[in-house]
């Protein structure tokens, strides 16, 4: 196969090499994701677990993990330990976090999959699940395999 860069200079690909089942395998990606997050949130006492599937009201994000902590130290756990499944097992990578401080309301965001880590207070105030009503809920069922077109 012939390198991108041939006597320096970019050689594009030709369309046919592109792969027609993209759209599929980064739903599939994203689901996997969020199922991890989700399944992590659980193995850290995390509770009220949501999985949210966004893909038909947004493009912005695919997938929704909502969960409750009940301490600051609880949800550090959480985030942390999600952080760790996702970036060092599952080889993504987190492109923010916002509320770590506060640890009212953890926001990780993974580009295609969005995890909410509030308290209970907060997590009552914001209502996100009310706020995306529209959106099915996803059965992640904890070791459960989940396909993407069970999420459909």
């Amino acid at each position: 196969m012939q390198e991108p860069f041939a006597k320096g200079g970019y050689v594009p690909q030709p369309k046919t090499m592109r792969s027609a089942t993209k759209p599929v395998d980064k739903a599939a990606r994203a689901l996997q994701l969020a199922v991890a997050a989700a399944q992590t949130a659980e193995d850290n006492r995390g509770q009220d677990i949501v999985v949210l599937d966004l893909r038909e009201l947004t493009c912005i994000f695919d997938f929704f993990v909502i969960a409750t902590g009940s301490s600051r130290r609880q949800i550090h756990a959480m985030s942390e330990e999600i952080d760790h499944k996702l970036e060092d097992e599952l080889n993504d990578e987190r492109m923010g976090i916002e509320g770590y401080a506060e640890s009212r309301w953890i926001l990780l965001d993974y580009g295609t999959v969005v995890i909410h880590l509030f308290d209970k207070e907060t997590r009552e105030y914001f209502a996100l699940e009310e706020m995306w009503a529209e959106a099915p809920k996803i059965d992640w069922s904890p070791r459960q395999p989940v396909s993407v077109s069970d999420a459909s």
